[in-house]
């Protein structure tokens, strides 16, 4: 295993896979870690300290800095040795540390000259071991200067450069002082979430979980469009970000996505489908389905490339009718041929399209169930150790198997994109063998587990001996699937069309 602690200063590693490339690299081992929001503030604070080891500043200010420069250490170095750093300070709106030591500690001296101070935030008089202040003249009470960091916290939520209460002063508060104002955990963690978001989202090394109530990230050797798993459970592509889409590339999915778009996929079931086909034409010129909505066969394409007008009854240019030229009402064999084979050519992609968009959606919505089926199993497993005096590890085979059938069914929604946009070989029959004795066996095991306990009639070792098998059988077909996909891919089986 490698070192992690090198990930984050690795800067020279290459991006191994492109966007041109819609092909999944495979690799023996993908190294990966989950970090916790703890590890990547460690990892944060080394890179500031590296700083901080040569240049005289603040944590705050080199951490400001370094946001500016997406945490690019060399290239803050440089501008910070090129001999005008209050030119820099400037331009990021920075106080200079030096510029503030000049007016420096008089917050000290009145600690020593009173016992009590006026906070001129909730004007009461505070005793000076309960006042707060920056390297300026700024003191105010500690409950006060919670409540002003809780809200730019947990409200305002920039909290990169949170500077003095005192409402002129642009001295930034460093992150130990906010620490330990702060008493409340929820607002520590999302101060911790915030302030490391902008490390993370810089690094292309560094990605964070999505789930929204996670607080960890992944930290990788090398970006590639790899599976990775986090401890919440969430699995995603490193490469993209989305959900892991396997057997597919980053690349396919893109192509897939805006397609889908497009055509507006998320609002047509199977009978908006047949309508569609059967109720529109496409535009003679950009091939924009287009729905006639008024009596009037003037149509004019609403693609905003395109504008054509034509004649929704002959598909002719609409400029030749209302002249001497009109003959939209005389047959012409060799036009009609023409113009039927061409809007038969359209019919023929978009019934392509729809049988494969029909299929993936079916298995997107299985999929929803199927996440849903976990809670479901759980009061399964537990009616199973009453039935048959089980104890729950020996019911934990539910659980894995749930699993395993949101997996398979998340890469054969996803064999359905591949299949679109591959040409027809003979390896496409064998990719087809495949996907559909996994189908069969995702059904199988679909069955078993959303069978209803009370109905079952078979025994306890016969259910666990069905439920395994299946598991076991749909996890080596779909190893067999993404295998050969991988094979097809270093070898050049497939032929990827986009048009």
């Amino acid at each position: 295993m490698e070192d992690m602690d090198d990930i984050i200063s690795d800067s020279d590693i290459e991006m191994s896979l492109t966007s041109e490339d819609p092909k999944p690299k495979t690799a023996p081992e993908f190294v990966y870690k989950v970090l916790s929001i703890e590890e990547i503030g460690t990892q944060m604070k080394r890179c500031i300290d590296d700083i901080k080891s040569v240049v005289p500043l603040s944590s705050a200010a080199i951490r400001t800095l370094l946001k500016h420069f997406k945490w690019d250490k060399q290239k803050l170095l440089e501008r910070l040795f090129d001999g005008d750093e209050e030119k820099l300070f400037r331009e990021i709106g920075l106080v200079s540390d030096n510029s503030v030591a000049k007016e420096s500690k008089a917050g000290d001296s009145k600690r020593r000259r009173y016992s009590e101070i006026l906070c001129l935030i909730c004007y009461l008089d505070t005793k000076t071991d309960s006042m707060f202040g920056l390297d300026c003249d700024h003191l105010y009470c500690r409950q006060c200067w919670t409540q002003y960091l809780t809200t730019k916290i947990m409200s305002e939520g920039d909290v990169m450069a949170i500077t003095c209460a005192h409402s002129d002063c642009k001295l930034i508060i460093d992150d130990e002082d906010v620490l330990k104002l702060i008493a409340d955990e929820l607002v520590k963690a999302k101060y911790q979430r915030l302030t490391t978001n902008s490390f993370v989202e810089s690094n292309r090394l560094l990605r964070w979980c999505p789930r929204p109530d996670c607080l960890h990230a992944f930290s990788v050797v090398s970006k590639e469009a790899h599976p990775v798993t986090c401890v919440c459970g969430t699995q995603i592509c490193f490469g993209c970000g989305e959900a892991n889409h396997e057997p597919i590339g980053c690349h396919l999915l893109r192509e897939w996505n805006i397609k889908s778009a497009g055509n507006n996929s998320e609002r047509i079931d199977g009978k908006t489908a047949n309508w569609i086909i059967t109720n529109t034409k496409e535009c003679p010129k950009c091939r924009t389905t287009i729905e006639k909505n008024g009596g009037c066969n003037h149509m004019t394409c609403r693609s905003i490339k395109c504008k054509y007008e034509f004649c929704w009854v002959c598909l002719d240019s609409w400029s030749t009718h209302g002249t001497s030229y009109y003959n939209c009402n005389l047959y012409n064999e060799n036009k009609v041929k023409d113009k039927k084979s061409s809007q038969s050519e359209g019919r023929k992609c978009l019934e392509r399209y729809m049988f494969y968009w029909t299929r993936f959606m079916n298995h997107q919505q299985s999929l929803r169930f199927e996440n849903e089926l976990k809670s479901s199993v759980k009061s399964k497993m537990t009616q199973m150790q009453d039935r048959y005096h089980m104890t729950w590890v020996e019911v934990q085979f539910m659980e894995r198997a749930v699993e395993v059938l949101c997996s398979c069914r998340q890469t054969l929604m996803f064999t359905y994109v591949f299949a679109f946009y591959n040409e027809r070989t003979q390896q496409m029959n064998i990719f087809e063998d495949n996907q559909r004795d996994l189908q069969k066996a995702v059904e199988t095991l679909s069955e078993y587990l959303e069978r209803d306990e009370k109905d079952a009639n078979d025994d306890n070792h016969c259910i666990r001996s069905q439920v395994l098998h299946s598991s076991n059988y749909c996890q080596n077909r779909r190893k067999a699937l993404i295998d050969h996909i991988m094979e097809g891919n270093e070898k050049e089986w497939w032929k990827y069309n986009f048009e």
